[in-house]
């Protein structure tokens, strides 16, 4: 995995196969998959910026970043979906085989949709493997009752399904906190595009860097006004390039 890097804004972008990646979080880590929108505030959220350089695989999911990085520079990214890599994460026979999973969702409608669709593709997850976030601040990030319940259930995987921006810092604090090390995955809220929760991506879609699309063409109201932000994301990378901005916690 470490010679499979490139250093975009100081944060260690992994850069091969995507079943690489989960061959290995069998050994545990997190993993974490930063949006344009989330890229844009380095600078200005330093606990997401932390969480971001301190994570042992970050996806290049941002289509719009790989973009502009592989126009302004000869070593080229290789674009990750979070949906892609979590179709190759369902779809690996050990991760199937393991009843040593937790999900953290952010409300019931969530952990129903995320519990049936994992069950009707092969695994085999009960109520008890589902724990409601709370709603997060948008600073620190600590959860001392999922820290306990992680500990005494010790599951192997943890898919973190909620908000980008608050996953990462929630999944840094469970890292830092654990007494063991687990695979923790902050993907989000891509799962819902498999379980019918949000628009449905197209692998051609997907491959073709157009799920923003879709997804503003299903909410437009939330979405649109968070991809015009991303465009500062040009600005960033023109600034900060392979270094990224400096800071201190």
């Amino acid at each position: 995995m470490h010679q499979n890097k490139i250093k975009v804004l100081g944060i260690d972008f992994y850069n091969g196969p995507v079943c690489r990646v989960v061959d290995f979080l069998k050994n545990g880590g997190l993993l974490v998959v930063p949006p344009a929108p989330g890229l844009i505030n380095i600078k200005k959220d330093k606990i997401y910026y932390y969480s971001l350089l301190k994570a042992d695989v970050v996806i290049p999911d941002s289509g719009y970043m790989v973009l502009l990085w592989n126009i302004t520079h000869r070593e080229k990214i290789n674009r990750i979906s979070g949906l892609e890599f979590l179709q190759c994460f369902f779809n690996d026979p050990e991760v199937k085989n393991t009843k040593s999973i937790l999900l953290v969702n952010p409300r019931p409608s969530e952990a129903k949709a995320n519990t049936a669709y994992l069950n009707s593709i092969g695994f085999h997850i009960s109520e008890d493997c589902s724990y409601q976030a709370p709603l997060y601040g948008s600073k620190k990030v600590e959860d001392p009752v999922l820290l306990q319940l992680i500990n005494q259930k010790r599951p192997h995987y943890i898919l973190i399904n909620i908000g980008g921006g608050i996953q990462e810092k929630l999944g840094i604090w469970l890292k830092e906190n654990l007494d063991y090390k687990p695979a923790i995955i902050c993907t989000g809220a891509a799962i819902a595009f498999l379980t019918g929760m949000q628009a449905n991506i197209p692998s051609w879609a997907d491959k073709l860097y157009l799920g923003w699309l879709l997804r503003c063409i299903q909410n437009p109201k939330l979405f649109v006004p968070r991809y015009l932000r991303s465009f500062k994301l040009i600005f960033i990378l023109l600034r900060y390039g392979k270094k990224g901005p400096s800071f201190s916690i």
